[in-house]
């Protein structure tokens, strides 16, 4: 499903077309003076400057101008997204212009052959989708080269919003946004992770936001998507036509009956939409019976597969064509998956959202959506206590959320990316945001058990049962299932190398792993030479045989951004651990007891006669910690990180 941003720029200057000759632009912004970035040694390139410029015309085309330019700091730039000039275009948005230059070092110009720019799909899942780009590789990309491209095109918008960003993965010197509107046109703009910026008044309706050297975004692990951690700009224009303000779309409420009104007609259901719910619904009485198997139906049956054009990137296919060819996109899904509820007197709504947290903002409506759930009215005689992932909602009372795209998570469940996330439920009342459950850590849970002998030259046999649900079964089981049989071995040794070295993985075996609304199980057996160290007459071994529950994310340089987790869960271990004949236990690492507001951490080690039995607990409460909190987290998790690190010392008695 696409929800694209819209990208509007103004043009003001005609480029230079001559061969091998680059633009005074580029040429002026090659001849910059830089400062020293934070980091610059880390980065493969400098945005010299990225500007976008923006004409609308009186009647709401748009004319975009963009120009890039890169200064080339390593080879392995060749390599990354500075190594070639991009320009988007569509069925209802035509590129006029588009070229690319680089200049050496030396001075040498050098431009991009027209025969050397393609035509590609920007999208690698759909059937068939009008968005595509131009595209051509930079001439030269070496260190010390500044390249850069300019392309032109008009589109007419379904939408008058737009985002920009300042920022990068990679130093940005000057970042322009230009913006040219007609008379009686007016605008609003919202600012993201910077203060409140007045553009400069260039007279004539034009205005100018800029912003030099930004710093890059410095990739931390468990960190939000970059984007959101971004300065950005958001802009929404306002026509002096009524019929054309429609497009604004100025609250979250207007684009809610823009989108019922856009779908309304596709949710009608038909005679063999109707058979087919009364075939697969035959004997069952329970209402969330019922909605659990019309909700497998959307998800197995109907392939994922999507075919966007014009209007169709927002505009879901009718619920009877969705049926017929039994395949559709994430919207599409939603819209069979309602009509079937519907047939058995379910009501329910469409729901945009991002798949990625923290770039809807509920201060600032915008159609900045990529994602279709449903939201399902749940009448106030069927019970929730089974169904993790409802909100009640003063005005639509109680709504179960539920993703008929993702295939491996169950009815009641949300997954992982859209919890702690904002969705818009689109109805015919208008639209509402609302912001998506952390489904409780209970609803995630991992218990590992083993039963592990060690022998007294410290090698290892060990028989592992796992019982997953939630979260954890999910992710586990969409690794199996990515993968054919003869190669899912790999997904367990790939987890098990994480804990263990030098093992051979001699029996596995998985259950239920096509039953999606069941516990995923896991048995396996293995074995590994030198687990233990031998010291003398000392054995060294790690209580905590598997498993790995602390990370490195806090250790090193100070960390910059908040961290963001997965999912809440719980998560257990229990091994029992027979000790080599005529070893006795020298020393036992003390148990962990520590606590967080995001996290609880308890474990234990007991010795029984020739039995070391070791037992933790780890409880994720929350997803998100922002940067005030990340000292109190870095205690926590450093706890239990020494706590893996621990080791129990055995000692020969004969």
């Amino acid at each position: 499903m696409i929800f694209a941003a819209l990208g509007i720029v103004l043009a003001y200057q005609s480029p230079c077309t001559g061969a091998d000759k680059a633009p005074d632009w580029l040429r002026a912004a090659a001849q910059e003076k830089l400062p020293e970035y934070p980091k610059q040694d880390e980065a493969v390139a400098i945005v010299v400057l990225d500007e976008e410029q923006t004409t609308v015309r009186d009647k709401g085309e748009i004319e975009i101008r963009i120009r890039r330019a890169y200064k080339i700091l390593r080879p392995e730039a060749r390599n990354s997204r500075y190594s070639f000039a991009e320009a988007s275009l569509s069925n209802n948005k035509k590129v006029s212009f588009f070229k690319a230059w680089t200049i050496l070092p030396n001075g040498h110009e050098i431009e991009a052959s027209d025969k050397e720019v393609v035509e590609r799909s920007v999208s690698s899942y759909e059937v068939f989708a009008d968005l595509r780009e131009k595209f051509v590789k930079f001439p030269e990309v070496n260190p010390g080269s500044v390249v850069g491209y300019e392309s032109v095109a008009v589109e007419k918008p379904y939408a008058y919003d737009q985002r920009w960003y300042f920022q990068d993965v990679v130093p940005v010197h000057r970042s322009r946004l230009i913006v040219q509107l007609p008379n009686g046109w007016e605008f609003r703009t919202f600012w993201a992770n910077h203060a409140e910026q007045d553009p400069q008044n260039l007279g004539a309706n034009r205005y100018q936001w800029e912003i030099d050297d930004s710093p890059a975004i410095e990739l931390e692990p468990q960190m939000p998507v970059w984007n959101a951690i971004a300065v950005r700009l958001g802009v929404k224009y306002y026509p002096s036509d009524p019929a054309m303000r429609m497009k604004s779309t100025g609250s979250w409420k207007e684009i809610g009956l823009w989108y019922n009104d856009l779908t309304t007609s596709s949710r009608i259901s038909t005679p063999q939409i109707k058979e087919k719910v009364d075939q697969l619904t035959s004997g069952l009485s329970d209402p969330i019976a019922k909605m659990k198997v019309l909700a497998s139906f959307a998800q197995w049956q109907i392939r994922y597969a999507a075919i966007e054009i014009g209007i169709g990137g927002y505009q879901p296919h009718p619920a009877s064509d969705v049926y017929h060819h039994m395949y559709g996109d994430c919207k599409d899904k939603v819209t069979l998956f309602s009509a079937m509820l519907n047939e058995i007197g379910i009501e329910s709504y469409y729901v945009l959202i991002n798949n990625r947290r923290r770039l809807v903002n509920p201060d600032f409506p915008m159609t900045h959506f990529n994602h279709a759930i449903v939201a399902i009215h749940l009448p106030d005689d069927i019970p929730d206590s089974s169904l993790f992932a409802v909100v009640k909602d003063p005005q639509l009372g109680r709504l179960l959320f539920f993703d008929p795209t993702n295939p491996y998570v169950p009815f009641g469940y949300l997954p992982a990316y859209l919890q702690d996330n904002y969705g818009l439920v689109a109805g015919p009342k208008g639209g509402q945001l609302i912001q998506l459950p952390v489904l409780p850590p209970p609803a995630n849970r991992l218990i590992r058990t083993g039963k592990i002998s060690v022998g007294s030259t410290g090698s290892m046999a060990g028989d592992f049962q796992e019982v997953r649900w939630g979260a954890p079964a999910q992710d586990r089981r969409e690794q199996f299932l990515r993968e054919g049989p003869a190669k899912r071995a790999k997904v367990f040794e790939n987890f098990l190398g994480s804990s263990l070295s030098d093992f051979s993985l001699t029996k596995a075996s998985i259950g239920n792993l096509e039953l999606y609304d069941q516990n995923l199980t896991l048995e396996y057996r293995v074995v590994a030479d030198s687990y233990a160290k031998v010291a003398g007459n000392l054995l060294i071994l790690r209580p905590r045989v598997i498993g790995n529950e602390s990370w490195s994310i806090l250790s090193g340089k100070p960390r910059k951004y908040p961290i963001e987790f997965q999912e809440a869960a719980r998560l257990e271990d229990v091994f029992d651990i027979t000790l080599p004949e005529g070893y006795v236990v020298d020393e036992l690492p003390k148990g962990i007891d520590a606590e967080c507001s995001y996290g609880s951490y308890k474990s234990q080690v007991q010795v029984n006669g020739n039995m070391l039995h070791y037992t933790r607990m780890y409880e994720i409460k929350d997803v998100y910690v922002p940067t005030k909190n990340l000292d109190e987290v870095k205690a926590f998790l450093s706890q239990i990180a020494a706590d893996e690190r621990a080791s129990a010392v055995l000692r020969r008695v004969n």
